[in-house]
């Protein structure tokens, strides 16, 4: 009988390697599992590009569980996501990002703006050097698709509309290499928004 994501805080990442949908695969790229901690393959556990955890396709609807999976993601060097415990190694699937950031405030200190992201799963990420803002286009949409990293090894959240327009409404209009952009200050560094000509 297949568990339901009710029972999934009853479960290993190494229960899941008995589901359908299990495959093998190699270890994290850029990573070497330490004694003891076992590559599982690749589980049927998914994030939609909304945020929407999925285990075995039924959407997981308790969010101290996925804020648990959450303090367990990690990206390799190939862009591909993992569930990393001390024991096991678990790849997961995802559309987008595995965050979305969600709220945003502003904070000042000796009169350097800082602006700070919380995540779905409830962490605040503070935008640096450390931690860019990143703004894509999306190819079907032709709409920008702005992103915050959240963590040294690269993860991503994906900035939801609403807080991408406060963005907007904060930044300056700047000219680099005679483009006239949109650019904003946070952590002592500059991120690139846009063209200020696109409807944004």
């Amino acid at each position: 009988m297949t568990d339901t994501p009710e029972k999934l805080e009853n479960m290993t990442l190494g229960d899941a390697r008995t589901q359908p949908g299990t495959s093998p695969c190699p270890p994290p790229a850029g990573m070497t599992p330490k004694k003891g901690q076992h590559v599982i393959g690749e589980i049927d556990m998914r994030i939609a590009s909304d945020g929407t955890w999925f285990y075995m396709g039924t959407p997981i609807t308790r969010n101290s569980l996925v804020n648990l999976f959450s303090t367990v993601i990690h990206r390799d060097a190939d862009g591909a996501y993992w569930l990393i415990t001390p024991a096991e190694m678990a790849r997961i699937k995802v559309e987008d990002a595995p965050f979305l950031a969600v709220e945003l405030n502003v904070t000042n200190d000796d009169d350097v703006n800082t602006l700070n992201f919380r995540t779905n799963s409830g962490r605040w990420v503070a935008a640096d050097a450390a931690h860019p803002i990143r703004v894509d286009i999306d190819p079907d949409t032709h709409q920008p698709r702005p992103y915050l990293q959240v963590a040294e090894d690269g993860t991503e959240a994906r900035i939801n509309r609403a807080v991408f327009y406060e963005l907007v409404e904060m930044a300056e209009q700047a000219d680099i290499n005679g483009e006239a952009v949109l650019k904003l200050a946070s952590g002592g560094a500059t991120f690139i928004l846009g063209p200020a000509t696109e409807d944004t």
